[in-house]
């Protein structure tokens, strides 16, 4: 990719410009929202179709940023992610929110493609997006704290609470969560720090997770994940374009939300010392799946449907009813969603075990009827629980996305 060079003068001026619209969304100044600062057109290059190493292409490839949904839900796996929550102040202004997110969607805008944010002090670390992605949500806080109930989209709230969890507030809630993913991990870090730059002019870090799944090039692009259990992780997402409007994208309830979708973040931690204990054998009764290719066992491939009714010779279910399958397996399409989970890996603890787990990212159109009576059956009866504990929880609402010359979220505060 050709390195623009740097303009010192309109450099100058952009940094001018936008320091003065921080200081004003910093404060209640008199801006009117309309006048808050244009996006930068972004580069309208189609996303990269290879994923090979060689002559920097995992590098130079790119998403687009604008279009009918926000980019890094449909989009198919980065090796690297990271989630970013914020509080925004209890007396929240909306032109201060306007402002926020009109400058957030242009450090997007121009990261994505693969240009430095407005201000950037090391632009040459912008130059390898490697299909970075850059997505936002409001958290229930978010719509309280502006006055916006009225517009909470159907079936967004926090989740009731669960047998199963241990929750830690250094990882739950949050107003405001910007998504970033991409193939390279300097890449991230660049975009995480831009991003927040932007983001602390207007509200306060909450927390920071990250995760990982294989490295861009180690396994075919088509292949579905595995977590640190071994087991693969998304089986049962929604492939089609059909079934992503019909489990994903939200139909207009209420109208500013046509196209958005709500997301579930679970931090889930692994007991992967006691797990290690289980042979192959007890780990695929406790999935219910194969650990070789993913297949239920009462299948051969990835994508065979479990045959729940199935008993081995003795008369007990092949597929045991305390497994992680059966206790999430449903028929119902409306409690059918998207899942990309990260792994993460925070090392070794001071007592020698290990501190790791599962950040579970799920997007559903209705987060009250399609994602909480799933979860209920896994707190209720699940032998993963065994090996596994929810520690940090939250839920965003992901506004659709927006076109050149908008912001994420237009619709709800313009």
């Amino acid at each position: 990719m050709t390195k623009p060079q740097k303009k010192q003068s309109a450099a100058t001026s952009d940094v001018s410009r936008r320091t003065f619209l921080i200081g004003a969304g910093a404060t209640t100044g008199a801006f009117a929202a309309g006048a808050s600062l244009g996006v930068a057109a972004a580069s309208t290059a189609p996303t990269s179709g290879s994923l090979g190493l060689a002559n920097g292409v995992v590098g130079s490839a790119t998403v687009p940023f604008y279009g009918s949904h926000q980019a890094g839900i449909e989009t198919p796996f980065q090796a690297h992610g990271t989630f970013l929550a914020f509080t925004v102040p209890n007396d929240f202004q909306r032109t201060a929110a306007v402002r926020m997110m009109t400058l957030l969607t242009d450090d997007a805008a121009r990261l994505t493609q693969g240009k430095p944010a407005l201000g950037d002090n090391d632009e040459y670390l912008a130059y390898t997006p490697a299909r970075l992605t850059v997505t936002f949500g409001f958290g229930p806080g978010f719509f309280r704290k502006l006055g916006l109930q009225s517009q909470i989209p159907t079936g967004f709230a926090n989740l009731p609470a669960f047998s199963i969890d241990k929750l830690d507030p250094a990882y739950s809630g949050g107003d405001l969560v910007i998504q970033v993913g991409t193939d390279d991990p300097l890449t991230l870090s660049h975009a995480v720090r831009q991003l927040t730059r932007t983001a602390r002019s207007f509200a306060t870090i909450t927390w920071s997770q990250s995760g990982f799944v294989r490295a861009a090039g180690s396994a075919p692009a088509t292949e579905t994940p595995r977590n640190l259990f071994g087991q693969v992780d998304g089986t049962v997402n929604p492939r089609t374009s059909a079934e992503f409007e019909t489990q994903v994208w939200a139909d207009g309830s209420p109208s500013w939300f046509d196209g958005g979708t709500q997301m579930v973040l679970r931090r889930i931690e692994m007991n992967l010392d006691t797990w290690d204990r289980l042979d192959d054998g007890g780990k695929e009764q406790a999935i219910g799946r194969r650990l070789s290719n993913g297949a239920p066992l009462t299948g051969e491939n990835e994508f065979d449907s479990p045959d729940l009714d199935a008993k081995t010779n003795t008369g007990l279910p092949v597929i045991p009813t305390f497994s992680h399958v059966r206790r999430s397996k449903t028929d119902n399409p409306e409690q059918k969603f998207l899942r990309r989970p990260l792994s993460y890996d925070e090392g070794i603890r001071a007592d020698g075990t290990s501190d790791v787990g599962l950040l579970f990212a799920a997007y559903m159109a209705n987060i009250s009827t399609q994602y909480v009576p799933v979860q209920q059956r896994l707190s209720d009866l699940d032998l993963l629980n065994t090996w596994t504990t929810p520690v940090g929880s939250a839920v965003f609402a992901m506004p659709p996305g927006c076109q050149p010359g908008g912001y994420i979220g237009e619709g709800l505060l313009g």
